[in-house]
């Protein structure tokens, strides 16, 4: 901090001397001056500089940029060239990934300016608000955007934004080999858009631990974002969307191999490290495959995005690298509450006079529950306020609090744990009363803590808060994807179906809607195929089992050779959707039966395709 200090006062006599000067990042960025109070720098290897400057323009916001030492720009410069002809291409073709592509300008061997993008946090700091272990956690990135986007239309928006920019990432981060992924060179806005930054290792250059790669998975995508598409834990028919944008993406830039080959290899000169010889460009070749079909090449990303998605080593990479960055942390670090958008104190708020937990309620969304409702009384005459928290966030503040206070200062906590049922309407108002007890002794605490930070923020209304206004709704579910009418059974197929060279090929791709078993859980489903009249039973084909969905995903290819167009007028497609049930029999779900004189298979046909009990179907 005492060399950062230093450094600072010689720009500031640069300044005086010159008046003004324009930003090598773009001619356009004139700058009169630093603002040392915004100035700092990052904990990673390098140790990258934060930079403010005074905007010339007097309604101009201040220019924030990063300044490198130590790593070779030219890559990073090359890297975000490549994103952004990728992104040209999807928009020539209508298709916006919403991607965040930022300016990066190398000023010298080994040096350079970044432009630092605004409301954008690393997914490490987003994870570690659930502590050290979040990386392993489910939620944090979607209560993140929810606490940046309270209102319903904004959240969604924020959710599509982020499908969009995380489809765009994967495939862009997989055919360019970009390794060294852990969660501070991923970022998010709070507008739902996500970025990688810093290209340091690209074309599969991987970091090694020893002889083991620290990148094991195809690219970065996890739990906690599919839990962001999926609106829950559960695969949703968003998650199709997600995987049918990525193949989309890929089959577009799969189109433009060559270019890309071109381009790259005109750079083997440059004396890049990582690009110095054709294996460097085999492995762009490899990677898009340009001797598959659209149909194989889909098939290819589906695959790798289960890789990915099941992959444990990115979320132990994640989390050793939350390990290592502790030791950077300063302990003037104070924490902060994950569901709180911003920090809130006696001063800004007003001192609290009194709280009471009145009642519980039921809630749908995000997950089912209960939330607890509290009156907050404080000393000025008549602002009573009502605020409503979930256990969990009882619970991250009783964390957040022992990090600050000994335990001999805090009342003890209720228990998480509940002998026989763990939930219900008798543990709510069990929990009640425990909670009402624990928030009384909260306040009524020593001074420092009870008019600490961590306190007044929590209960502070939130934007949610606001809109309840202490009324008491009957509760509803408000999430259409798993409200399911009785007495719908089947669900949907969606198949795209096409006829070349003597081949019928049927590519199974999404099923939606599916109904739970009868003992309540998830099916296993799979889906059997047989081209009939099949009196031998020869034509059986069948896709892998999807593990506890209703709404699973296959992207498979099956294949029916050596039948004359002739006979296609003849033929049905029996397409049964199954649970496998080990040791029992497989349970139907639903089957449509497809004439396939009703197609006309001169081109591909996609679509969905109504389950149900046997009948014949429509596309």
């Amino acid at each position: 901090q005492g060399i950062l200090r230093e450094g600072l006062e010689d720009v500031k006599q640069f300044f005086k001397a010159n008046g003004s000067c324009r930003l090598p990042l773009s001619p356009s960025l004139l700058v009169k001056g630093i603002v040392p109070r915004d100035c700092s720098y990052f904990n990673s290897n390098a140790v990258p500089l934060k930079l403010s400057f005074q905007n010339v323009d007097p309604l101009g916001e201040n220019i924030r940029v990063i300044f490198k030492c130590g790593d070779d720009l030219r890559q990073d410069m090359l890297t975000l060239q490549m994103i952004r002809i990728m992104n040209k291409i999807w928009v020539q073709e209508g298709l916006d990934m919403r991607m965040v592509i930022f300016r990066c300008f190398s000023t010298g061997r080994g040096r350079g300016m970044v432009e630092m993008i605004p409301n954008a946090e690393t997914l490490r700091k987003i994870q570690v608000e659930h502590g050290v272990t979040g990386s392993f956690k489910d939620r944090p990135l979607a209560d993140w955007l929810q606490k940046h986007n309270p209102e319903e239309d904004e959240y969604e928006k924020a959710v599509e934004n982020f499908i969009y920019s995380c489809a765009g990432c994967c495939v862009a981060t997989y055919v360019l080999g970009i390794c060294d992924r852990h969660n501070d060179n991923i970022m998010l806005k709070t507008t739902g858009h996500m970025f990688h930054i810093d290209f340091g290792r690209f074309l599969g250059h991987a970091q090694m631990f020893g002889n083991i790669k620290r990148d094991r998975a195809p690219f970065v995508f996890t739990s906690d974002m599919a839990y962001v598409i999926n609106g829950g834990d559960k695969p949703s028919s968003r998650f199709h969307d997600f995987v049918d944008l990525c193949c989309q993406a890929y089959n577009l830039i799969r189109k433009h191999t060559h270019l890309f080959l071109n381009l790259l290899g005109l750079m083997l000169s440059c004396g890049i490290p990582e690009l110095s010889d054709l294996e460097d460009l085999k492995y762009v070749y490899d990677a898009l495959r340009p001797q598959d079909s659209d149909a194989d090449a889909t098939t290819y990303f589906t695959r790798l995005i289960e890789s990915s998605l099941g992959s444990v080593a990115t979320k132990l990479n994640f989390f050793i690298h939350n390990l290592a960055q502790m030791k950077f942390t300063g302990s003037d670090v104070r924490p902060t509450l994950s569901f709180a958008p911003r920090t809130h104190t006696i001063k800004t708020s007003g001192r609290i006079r009194n709280v009471f937990l009145c009642r519980h309620e039921r809630v749908f969304n995000p997950s089912k529950g209960y939330t607890y409702v509290v009156k907050v009384q404080r000393e000025s005459p008549g602002e009573v306020a009502f605020v409503q928290r979930t256990f969990e966030e009882f619970q991250e503040l009783h964390n957040k609090l022992r990090l600050l206070f000994p335990s001999s200062l805090l009342p003890s906590f209720p228990s998480r744990f509940v002998i026989g049922r763990s939930r219900g309407e008798a543990v709510a108002e069990r929990r009640k009363e425990e909670l009402n007890g624990y928030i009384w002794h909260l306040i009524h605490a020593a001074p420092e803590v009870a008019e600490c930070d961590l306190i007044y923020t929590f209960f502070h209304p939130l934007p949610r808060d606001e809109k309840a206004a202490g009324t008491n709704p009957t509760p509803k579910p408000t999430d259409a994807t798993w409200a399911r009418p009785l007495g719908k059974v089947g669900g949907e197929v969606k198949l795209s179906i096409s006829y070349k060279n003597n081949k019928l090929f049927i590519m199974v791709m999404h099923i939606r809607g599916l109904p739970p078993l009868q003992d309540g859980n998830d099916p296993d489903p799979y889906v059997k195929t047989y081209l009939l009249p099949d009196p031998q039973k020869t034509t059986k084909r069948k896709t892998k089992v999807a593990r506890k969905t209703c709404n699973p995903t296959y992207n498979e290819m099956l294949v029916y050779d050596g039948i004359p167009r002739g006979d296609l007028q003849q033929r049905e497609l029996r397409l049964s959707v199954l649970s496998e049930e080990g040791f029992w029999e497989n349970i139907l779900l639903g089957e449509v039966g497809i004439r396939l004189r009703d197609l006309d298979l001169a081109q591909e046909k996609m679509g969905w395709f109504a389950l149900g009990s046997r009948g014949h179907g429509t596309l």
